[in-house]
Formats: C-alpha cells, sequence, structure tokens
C-alpha cells in the first residue's frame, strides 16, 4: 500500500476492493477516485427524503428511466476509479447483470446530495464533477444542503462541464437533454436545518 501525496496514488485498485469488501461488513461506504480513498458518511433521514423527492420527480415525468441509488460506478477515463453516487439516473435495466461497480454508460445523470461532513467540499464540488465529466456522463446535479442550491453541470467535453448552472432553492430547474425534466425545488426548503 503506497502513502498519499499530491502527485502520487494512496494504493492501487486491488487493495481498495480488499478494504471496501471489509468496510461495507461495517456499513461505511468508501469511493476510490483520483488514487485516493474516501469515505462516504452515511446519510440522515433529510438525505434519504431528498432522494426520494428527486426520484419520484424524474419517474412522473420519465417513466422510461429510472434512479438508482448508490450504484457504484467505474469513473475516470485515464485513471482507475470508483464512486457510489447518492442516485445514477439511467433506463430500467441499464445495470443488469453488472457487478458491484457497475459501466457507467447509459447512465444519463448522477445526482450527489451533500452530506454534513468536512470533505463534501472537496468530494461533491471538486472531485466528483471531474470524475464524472472525464467519465462523459452527461449531467452532474448537485444539491448542496450547505448553500442551498442546486447546481447542474452538463456539456462534458476535456474532462470538464462546460455548463454549470447554480440556483437557489425555490427556483425551477431545468435539467438538460438527455434527462430533459424540470424540477420545482421549492420542496428542497423543507429539509433546511
Amino acid at each position: 500500500m503506497a502513502v498519499m501525496t499530491l502527485d502520487r496514488t494512496q494504493m492501487d485498485l486491488a487493495a481498495f476492493e480488499a478494504i471496501a469488501i471489509t468496510a461495507a461488513r461495517e456499513n461505511v461506504t468508501l469511493e476510490f477516485i483520483n488514487g485516493r480513498i474516501g469515505v462516504k458518511p452515511v446519510p440522515d433521514g433529510d438525505h434519504g427524503e431528498i432522494i426520494m423527492w428527486l426520484l419520484e420527480r424524474c419517474m412522473q415525468q420519465r417513466r422510461e428511466l429510472r434512479l438508482y441509488p448508490e450504484q457504484g460506478l467505474k469513473v475516470e477515463s485515464y485513471r482507475t476509479g470508483h464512486a457510489r453516487p447518492d442516485g445514477a439516473l439511467a433506463h430500467k435495466g441499464t445495470f443488469a447483470g453488472q457487478g458491484e461497480w457497475a459501466d457507467p454508460d447509459g447512465v444519463l445523470m448522477v445526482v450527489e446530495v451533500t452530506s454534513r461532513d468536512p470533505d463534501a467540499d472537496r468530494r461533491d464540488r471538486i472531485e466528483k464533477p471531474a470524475a464524472y465529466a472525464q467519465t462523459r456522463i452527461p449531467v452532474y446535479l448537485l444539491i448542496d444542503r450547505d448553500a442551498d442550491t442546486v447546481t447542474v453541470h452538463s456539456e462534458p467535453e476535456a474532462g470538464r462541464y462546460r455548463s454549470v448552472v447554480t440556483l437557489s432553492y425555490g427556483h425551477e430547474v431545468v435539467i438538460p437533454s438527455p434527462v430533459s425534466i424540470t424540477l420545482d425545488t421549492e420542496a428542497l426548503k423543507d429539509y433546511v436545518r
């Protein structure tokens, strides 16, 4: 196992997978992005309600799609990485027959809802948008409970999203193609603490 530096990975993929299997038994979620291991906190009740709110909105507007909670994805086109987004929007059956870490082909949007932890800034606002853009996932939706905002990242190109639109809770948020849904985010104000 390697020591983490800014220009080297902490460990190789095999070591991460062994640790992740053990952590799963302890009810801890681990991710491996840019050669760094990260611990994802267990979601609280408001976090779960936000995911269910979004799941309902997606299925109301796009019945052929499913929002898969906590689906592990292989991310990053030039490095080995594994992320477990709060939701992965894809056509029904996209993940059938795949293992714990699925190929992201067919994923239209990934969703993260920030957790109340000090690592959220780096993980959800910096590392994950870069990893998802490198993987060419069309849309990254960030529901930011620290800032009470919704950010839509779209148009992945050259390892980043060209379009980033942030609106406060209460606004109507248009999620572009290929997702093509509109969210009235007034309901998110119920989950502000």
